[in-house]
């Protein structure tokens, strides 16, 4: 800001509007702005780490799997490249299963395995998939009277 308003005002005026020390803003007007490729090598590394972690691994995680692949990169530095690509590693939580509150009638076996059948529609079958839907699990079920005729051996 200061940079883009030195035309209209003195550097000492917008140092005080802004409450910034006027060394502080030479020694960051002076830096080096070069591109340094080393740089972009590390941090295109430490993203594609972390996202083939799905986004679970920390600066640790990445730093080993980098370590092991032949990339020198400690754990400070990968925490740095990873606050600059302003990535925070999240652990998924464990699905727990809600225990049953009451027993089960037992269900009779009609088929009592016998998956021989002689015509469709005669015997169904069904599956249930689980699904994490982004904050919890859902429930498909899909059932099928041609499934034991299809895979007949």
């Amino acid at each position: 800001m200061i940079k883009k308003l030195n035309e209209s005002y003195t550097v000492k005026l917008l140092c005080e509007v802004f409450e910034v020390h006027r060394s502080n803003y030479k020694y960051w007007a002076k830096r080096r702005q070069t591109i340094q490729p080393k740089r972009i090598e590390e941090m295109t590394l430490v993203k594609s780490l972390f996202n083939e972690s799905h986004g679970s691994a920390g600066a640790r995680t990445i730093s080993t799997i980098a370590m092991t692949r032949g990339w020198p990169l400690s754990r400070y530095r990968a925490g740095r490249l990873m606050k600059a690509l302003q990535l925070h590693s999240c652990q998924q939580r464990k699905h727990a299963y809600k225990k049953a509150t009451q027993v089960h009638v037992e269900i009779p076996n009609h088929l009592d395995r016998q998956f021989n059948v002689s015509a469709p529609n005669q015997v169904w079958c069904g599956d249930v998939t689980y699904i994490w839907t982004g904050k919890r699990w859902s429930y498909l079920a899909n059932a099928s009277g041609y499934f034991l005729t299809l895979c007949k051996r």
